[in-house]
């Protein structure tokens, strides 16, 4: 089970970082519309300097066509470094596109996913991850519980090397349920992570441990016993 950051936001990958156990940042052209007209390459080189080279970084292309995505995926390795993952949606150029690079050896998370077709089409192509978008699924009366099991059974049966990057959540729920359906990673905004940990309850229990200290040795930290 792994969690990446779904953000291009420097300062948030920054922070974030010392406080989950990540493996990996990811992004998309709508990402980085947040982050406004960025520097692009130099951007996601500081990216890279402070997840370091043992996570992974995938960065998305723009191009719709086989030949432009060849390109920008060139643009990228030359320019970030040649262990990025090129993130292509799945479509029939994108589908070529990924054919063609893997032959060069080329890391792939293969996105802008919404059936069962297209993951299994996608590992079968030799994505390296599969993308299935969570809630934009279930917006569309899609059941990404369902998809996400049904590549998890597949990966499982036929061994494929393909891992499942659960993506698109709106709530903590559903990134949980993405877990316990099969998939083997998700890429969370930082803030629902967050979130997460901000239960009352959690905040209760943790001030009720500090009242029953103090009732016994004051105002005083184990460090100072």
């Amino acid at each position: 089970m792994e969690f990446m950051f779904d953000t291009a936001n420097i300062e948030v990958i920054k922070e974030y970082s010392e406080i989950f156990p990540i493996t990996g940042v990811t992004s998309n052209p709508s990402i980085i519309k947040k982050e406004g007209k960025i520097n692009f390459f130099s951007h996601f080189r500081k990216i890279r300097e402070i997840i370091g080279m043992d996570k992974t970084l995938h960065i998305q292309v723009v191009a719709q066509d086989c030949e432009g995505i060849l390109k920008e995926a060139k643009a990228i390795l030359e320019n970030v470094d040649n262990k990025v993952f090129i993130k292509i949606p799945v479509n029939s150029e994108g589908l070529k596109a990924m054919r063609i690079l893997k032959a060069q050896g080329v890391s792939i998370t293969a996105t802008a996913i919404y059936t069962v077709a297209q993951g299994l089409i996608a590992m079968e192509a030799g994505a390296d991850f599969i993308a299935p978008y969570f809630n934009r699924m279930e917006n569309m009366n899609i059941n990404p519980r369902e998809v996400i099991k049904t590549f998890a059974d597949m990966i499982e049966k036929y061994n494929y090397s393909t891992k499942i990057l659960a993506a698109s959540f709106k709530n903590i729920g559903q990134v949980n349920d993405s877990f316990a359906f099969g998939a083997q990673t998700a890429t969370v905004a930082p803030e629902i992570l967050l979130d997460a940990l901000k239960m009352s309850a959690i905040q209760k229990a943790v001030d009720d441990f500090e009242s029953d200290w103090e009732v016994i040795f004051g105002k005083v930290s184990i460090a100072d016993l």
